[in-house]
């Protein structure tokens, strides 16, 4: 065999579709006839961004600590720059490099960026291989729970070494230990210390690398520290598995010893496999197209790269407090609320409420250690970022779907904290300021004039005010702090913030049929709704301008509509949407909306506060107009390729409207316990319920033309209107559709 072939066909349990000799076979060319739901994954859809982030074909198990995903630029990149050991949070770093290198070592070989062709990559949600053109190495990597598996096979009698670095500017060590070990420290955002302890399967010469020179020095400290092992020229394949840990070097021995320390590459790479095949298999579909099949399971894969489990051995570090607690709850962090409180949170309280349940009490945790809900909670803290406290829909919809095994008392404790005492300024924590008590005095938060001067030093001075966005956010939050205050008969906090649930409307302007900013005197400030506020729209809208701000009032849509006029208006509204030109380039539109793509006339597929808005027709009369839309989005935008996702995905935020979308209902109001329907793309969707039940999607006759509903039935009763609750699911209903090529006018009319 030649040394730049390698015939991975011993890879066949691994990826049984992914054996090659010297070429790629992808998943479409090469699905086996008994085919699973993991064989239709493919991390790279969507690798390649619109304009802003790509997804990465991220290795892990279901929302657990490792993640594993190569350092380049995107898929466009023909060069990785090295692999980690880690992937601490979702956008958000990185700890402890590794990359291969052949021949002698020098100090550039750690700057070196490595050639591969990708059609010698692959790419599983359990496995990741990859071949070096120049350096002839094969890498390839599995992961555990805190744990994660390198293999490297090296070229024949050459020179070949590991070079180990880091990514962060913290003090960090590495420290090469008897018995081929290692272990290592690295200081992540600035005060978080991730510990790590792994073993070589070869003994080999280490070294570091100080002020430019190789040094024979078996440990190193400092800052952007370097050190390597090298291997006798003889050595064909060198492993290398390790634990993380962020409480204690002892604990990262401890992870490595009870979890990887005695298992075999190929066992933690088919223990990965079965992990993802049971989360896969949950939900089962009949139907639709290998294309539609592929971007379902993606996306359902998505769904679960975050939040991530951080529990050691009974006991976390918290970046909220800075200490280790004890615990016998698992303790979640990495989840952005402004993008998962849409969909991801609802489909995991469907598919897992047990871990959902556990992901609230983390949120609970969070508040009694740091003094505020979270909103970004990552591993360092409360990431301030976006706008709005959506933490408080999450909360609501978990209660309200019955989820219970959460300390919700203090869960409304903190909900009313951050609605009364917080800041709502974007991307800031803390306590409110002066603008608060506008908002809390008035009902809307204040707006600057076009080239007013900022009074309040504490805004952003990228992220501006985003008055509008603000208060519409701010008004479901707080419709939902309403809501649980009456579930919980707290009936004089109901009445005090039901009003504030209302407040969207002091921002509607009548004669311009929009939301529009307000200075601080309530004089309302003339803008041009397509195009002003700055870059994104940010000094009254948020990464979106007013025609997608126009329908952000989730949690009162029929109020909403008599806003517009009466349901009719509303519906030529919805159609303007998706018609209305950007009357500028979209090169002009982009330098200003880089986040608004997915473009359909106004309307940005691309960007979360989106993903309500087809679904809006069911409430105006015009259910059929959902069903196109619907289909014709998912068609468009979610292709099975490289470019297939239409904006930032935000690690499951967007991939959970494409799985509820694609299986027909959606959840446009988190909160409240019911589920519009869509058009399911497939015949049959069977999702396996926790309680042992089975909800049934059936759309008889369903195809690419065959997308509108016909007529409807639940439990065999006939369904008139097209919602159904989260009551009915759970029980294990039966929702039975029938799809044919034009639109049934007169169904779900209510």
């Amino acid at each position: 065999m030649k040394k730049t072939t390698w015939k991975l066909c011993n890879l066949l349990l691994l990826a049984p579709f992914a054996c090659f000799a010297g070429g790629k076979a992808t998943v479409k060319d090469t699905l086996p006839a008994n085919r699973q739901n993991i064989d239709f994954i493919d991390p790279t859809i969507g690798n390649v961004g619109q304009l802003l982030e790509p997804t990465r074909p991220t290795v892990q198990l279901p929302n657990q600590m490792i993640r594993f995903t190569p350092q380049r630029k995107d898929y466009m990149d023909d060069q990785i720059s090295d692999f980690p050991l880690n992937v601490v949070s979702h956008r958000l770093g990185q700890v402890f490099s590794i990359k291969p290198a052949i021949g002698s070592v020098n100090e550039e070989a750690w700057n070196n960026r490595m050639a591969y062709d990708h059609d010698l990559e692959i790419n599983r949600p359990w496995y990741y291989s990859t071949w070096l053109l120049d350096e002839e190495v094969n890498i390839e990597f599995t992961a555990g729970q805190r744990t994660g598996y390198y293999r490297f096979k090296f070229p024949a009698e050459k020179a070949k070494s590991l070079l180990l670095g880091v990514y962060n500017d913290g003090d960090a060590n590495y420290q090469f230990l008897p018995g081929n070990a290692i272990s290592a420290l690295e200081t992540y955002n600035g005060d978080v210390k991730v510990y790590m302890y792994g073993v070589f399967s070869e003994a080999g010469t280490p070294g570091t690398l100080e002020n430019g020179a190789l040094t024979n020095n078996k440990s190193i400290s400092g800052k952007g520290i370097r050190a390597y092992i090298s291997f006798p020229a003889a050595t064909k394949e060198v492993t290398f598995k390790y634990a993380i840990s962020y409480i204690s070097p002892e604990q990262a021995k401890k992870n490595y010893e009870q979890e990887i320390s005695r298992q075999s590459f190929d066992a933690v790479a088919e223990n990965g496999k079965k992990a993802w095949s049971d989360v896969m298999s949950q939900i089962r579909v009949k139907g639709g197209t290998p294309a539609q099949l592929r971007s379902f399971y993606t996306a359902l894969y998505r769904c679960y790269e975050r939040p991530v489990n951080i529990t050691e051995d009974g006991q976390y570090y918290s970046g909220y407090d800075k200490k280790i607690h004890q615990d016998k709850r698992t303790f979640y962090v990495d989840d952005w609320t402004w993008d998962t409180y849409l969909a991801l949170h609802p489909l995991r309280t469907i598919l897992d409420p047990a871990k959902e349940e556990d992901i609230l009490q983390s949120f609970v945790r969070m508040y009694e250690q740091s003094g505020w809900m979270p909103t970004f909670p990552v591993l360092f803290g409360d990431h301030a970022c976006m706008n709005g406290f959506h933490s408080s829909v999450v909360m609501l919809d978990g209660y309200r779907k019955g989820l219970r095994n959460f300390d919700v008392e203090k869960a409304y404790e903190g909900m009313r904290k951050n609605a009364t005492e917080a800041t709502m300024l974007p991307w800031r924590n803390g306590p409110k300021t002066s603008l608060e008590d506008i908002y809390y005095s008035k009902g809307y938060f204040p707006a600057l004039r076009p080239g007013e001067k900022e009074t309040e030093p504490a805004v952003h001075s990228f992220e501006k005010r985003q008055a509008v966005a603000v208060t519409l956010g701010a008004a479901y939050d707080d419709w939902a702090l309403a809501e649980l205050a009456g579930d919980l008969n707290k009936k004089n906090d109901q009445n005090l913030f039901a009003p504030r649930a209302k407040n969207y409307k002091n921002l509607w302007n009548p004669d311009k049929q929009f939301f529009l900013p307000k200075d601080a005197k309530g004089d309302w400030i003339n803008i041009n709704v397509k195009y002003d506020g700055g870059l994104g729209g940010r000094e009254f809208y948020d990464e979106n301008n007013g025609w997608t701000y126009l329908w952000q009032v989730q949690q009162d849509i029929p109020g909403l509509i008599n806003l517009m006029g009466g349901k009719q208006a509303f519906e030529k509204r919805l159609d303007q949407l998706f018609r209305e030109p950007l009357d500028m380039s979209r090169y002009a539109f982009w330098s200003k909306f880089p986040d608004a793509t997915g473009l359909v006339g106004q309307y940005s597929m691309g960007n979360e506060p989106s993903f309500h808005i087809p679904y809006l027709y069911n409430y105006a009369g015009a259910p059929w107009k959902t069903q196109q839309r619907i289909r014709f989005l998912l068609d468009t935008w979610f292709k099975d390729n490289i470019f297939g996702i239409p904006g930032d995905e935000d690690g499951g935020g967007m991939s959970a409207f494409v799985v509820f979308s694609s299986m027909g209902f959606y959840p446009v109001t988190p909160g409240l316990p019911e589920y519009t329907i869509g058009s399911p793309v497939f015949e049959k969707v069977s999702i396996a319920l926790p309680n042992k039940k089975q909800f049934t999607v059936i759309a008889h006759n369903s195809s690419k033309v065959n997308k509108y509903i016909q007529q409807a039935k639940f439990n065999g009763k006939p369904l008139n209107k097209p919602t159904f609750t989260h009551q009915q699911l759970v029980e294990g209903g039966t929702l039975e559709l029938f799809m044919g090529p034009k639109p049934n006018k007169s169904w779900g009319v209510f």
